[in-house]
Parts: C-alpha cells; sequence; structure tokens
C-alpha cells in the first residue's frame, strides 16, 4: 500500500496537517517508505480521522491517536516528543507531491531529541545529503 497516496485519498483539509517523523525523509527518496506515517492535525482533520479511525490513547508518550490502514497511518493533536508547536509544524510545512510536510529543521530537532539508533541514522542521511544539519 502507498501510504502516501492512501492519505491524498482522505481528502483531508489543506492546511490542517503535515507530515512528521521520518515521512519527510521517505518522500524525499532518502530512506525507504516506512510502515507507517506520522500525521500531526489541527481540529478539522483530527475530525475526519477521528470519525473513522481508531483511537487510542498512547501512555509512553501522553497523547490521544487515531489510525487508519491497519495502524498504518496514525494521526495525533500533539507530538508526544520534544515540545513543537503543532501550529507552527503545519504552517511551516512544505509541500511535496501535493502532500505538506513538517520541515526538515523540525525533522532534526526531533530525531535530536529521540536519539535513537534509528534516529542517529537518519541524522546522517539528512547530513550527508545537504552538507550539514538544518
Amino acid at each position: 500500500m502507498d501510504l502516501f497516496r492512501a492519505l491524498a485519498n482522505l481528502r483531508l483539509p489543506a492546511g490542517e496537517f503535515a507530515i512528521f517523523g521520518s515521512g519527510p525523509l521517505a518522500v524525499r527518496g532518502w530512506i525507504e517508505t516506512p510502515n507507517d506515517l506520522d500525521v500531526i492535525c489541527r481540529e478539522p482533520a483530527w475530525r475526519a480521522v477521528a470519525r473513522t479511525g481508531v483511537l487510542e490513547y498512547d501512555d509512553e508518550y501522553e497523547v490521544d491517536l487515531a489510525s487508519l490502514c491497519d495502524g498504518r497511518l496514525t494521526f495525533g493533536q500533539s507530538w508526544g516528543i520534544g515540545d513543537f508547536n503543532v501550529a507552527t509544524l503545519i504552517d511551516s510545512a512544505e509541500t511535496i507531491d501535493g502532500l505538506p510536510f513538517v520541515e526538515l529543521r523540525h525533522v532534526v530537532a526531533y530525531k535530536q531529541q529521540r536519539n535513537s539508533e534509528q534516529d542517529r541514522r537518519h541524522l546522517a542521511i539528512i547530513e550527508e545529503r545537504l552538507g550539514s544539519l538544518p
């Protein structure tokens, strides 16, 4: 399943959501498409996915989530790692192939804070591709 196409087919309200996590790297072809996409959203997009998605509370990150496509598309109104302003992330998102993606500088900040082995690999890829971290 092409997750980017599945997300686009939801026809969520423009300017009300953005793809975060590893999605901005995958859309550029820098990493393989992940098994899932993390999408941050404001109220209008949240209402749309909450009507049809599976709702759950993630105890680890203390966030409400809605998931679709057997959990491969996950939506939240907040980000459980770091101190990110969702409105800023969405408002500054860049459009690639018709979908909004959180800017790489925010992805870098998130991955530096989370600092998992995968995040460190992704940071190295970003630095290699751009010559430095944004």
